[in-house]
């Protein structure tokens, strides 16, 4: 436990049922989320935080709208080192992952309409072209090492 890979710490969770409304995501059940599903959208959140709770039911209605992707939520307060490990500074903090790679991260609460083109954009993507593109990132930063 605590390794940490490319898709947050390996450690063994739950898988989830499509059409599951938001659930929690810890240290123990992240890399499962991610790793066995498709989409996964995940919101970094705090209960002290205003803009996070403004944004947990446009989260919530979102997470009904899309039965086909999972929607995760992370406790800052709970969860410190799963926070800490993709250098959360800002919360709330939406995370997209489409076939395990990291395709979206930004802090903020969005609105319905804005949240809605994310999850649109993330549903569009060409996987084949995004792992070309990071495979040619990482060659072009080997050779300038």
């Amino acid at each position: 436990m605590g390794r940490f890979t490319a898709f947050g710490p390996r450690v063994t969770g739950a898988r989830y049922r499509r059409g599951m409304s938001t659930r929690e995501i810890t240290l123990q059940n992240f890399s499962d989320t991610v790793t066995d599903n498709d989409i996964v959208l995940v919101d970094f959140w705090a209960e002290w935080c205003g803009p996070c709770r403004s944004f947990a039911p446009v989260f919530e209605k979102a997470s009904e709208e899309h039965p086909d992707v999972v929607f995760g939520k992370v406790d800052t307060e709970d969860q410190k080192q799963l926070a800490g490990e993709f250098r959360i500074t800002s919360i709330p903090t939406l995370m997209a992952f489409r076939e395990r790679v990291l395709v979206f991260a930004q802090p903020g609460a969005l609105p319905a309409p804005q949240l809605e083109q994310v999850i649109t954009a993330v549903k569009d993507l060409d996987m084949d072209d995004v792992r070309a593109k990071i495979a040619e990132n990482a060659a072009s930063a080997g050779d300038s090492a």
